[in-house]
């Protein structure tokens, strides 16, 4: 592979991570929406936008084939399951004043993947990724003892999102139809909640103001850019090497909410994202060390 596309590859997976983690300025634009009236949003926009790429695009033939296997499309269903729960807790939570909650998730997740990998999928926990996963067990274990609360929705981002990630490691589906297939069976049980169960004063689009219409329906930019991004540099760079990227997301968005938002950062919880990135910071050399050896 040339430099160039290399260099390709980073700029894809930086825009992937920068979206991801500047999203949540996007969701509190439209806080004042109910977060079940901005999942149904989501899935109905972003399903139209996936059709219309996959169309114009030769995934529509493997779009096509995948919609023959009922077998398929039942895992598919239940991985939607799961993408749609993490979506709605994540909306949820940056528009409740919880993004540090969210953010942490997102640093706890890689760590679950580790976790998730080592108990269904037969791999073995090096050493130091063992420690890493125990550190970060430690660091939630000190957020019950201090604070007598445990961290659910950063456990229900975190862990929502390894099994979703788990059940497609399984199916070998292109992440783009695979996305597209799930928003597509999500959609209908979107449009029925939106009839039938959606009672504000922005669920009529009729009455809305024209930007936050635009806004609405920018949920599908929201969700599909970043992966589109994502799916350009994995193409271009080892999945190793786009793993390191990954901390940017909840980095930003532990700025955000610290820095921007006010939200208060006591010294407990500070204690826990301490353990975390500590964590991480192990995993991450572990993992470089790994692939060094790998390499040589």
């Amino acid at each position: 592979m040339t430099a160039q596309e290399q260099k390709l590859g980073v700029i894809n997976a930086l825009a992937a991570y920068l979206l991801w983690g500047l999203a949540p300025i996007y969701f509190k634009l439209i806080e004042h929406v109910p977060a079940d009236e901005i999942m149904v949003h989501r899935v109905i926009w972003s399903c139209l936008l996936l059709f219309s790429f996959v169309l114009i695009t030769p995934k529509w033939r493997i779009a096509s084939s995948l919609l023959k296997s009922p077998t398929v499309i039942g895992k598919l269903a239940l991985s939607a399951c799961f993408l749609s729960f993490n979506w709605f807790v994540f909306i949820w939570a940056v528009n409740n004043g919880h993004m540090l909650d969210a953010s942490l998730g997102y640093y706890i997740n890689p760590l679950i993947n580790v976790a998730f990998g080592m108990l269904f999928l037969g791999e073995k926990l090096r050493k130091w990724q063992g420690i890493a996963v125990s550190l970060a067990i430690m660091g939630v274990l000190i957020q019950i003892i201090t604070l007598g609360t445990l961290p659910i929705i950063s456990l229900t981002l975190a862990t929502s999102f390894a099994i979703y990630g788990l059940l497609r490691k399984k199916l070998h589906v292109d992440s783009i139809v695979g996305l597209l297939i799930e928003s597509f069976i999500m959609t209908p049980v979107a449009l029925c909640y939106w009839v039938l169960f959606v009672d504000s004063d922005t669920s009529n689009m009729i009455n809305n103001d024209v930007s936050l219409n635009l806004l609405l329906i920018a949920t599908s930019i929201v969700t599909t850019a970043p992966l589109l991004c994502f799916t350009a540099a994995a193409k271009r760079l080892t999945l190793s090497t786009i793993g390191f990227f990954q901390y940017i997301g909840p980095s930003i968005m532990f700025i955000l909410a610290t820095f921007y938002y006010q939200e208060q950062v006591n010294s407990e919880k500070l204690m826990t994202f301490a353990f975390i990135w500590v964590a991480l910071i192990i995993y991450c050399i572990d993992s470089y060390q790994s692939r060094q050896r790998q390499v040589t």
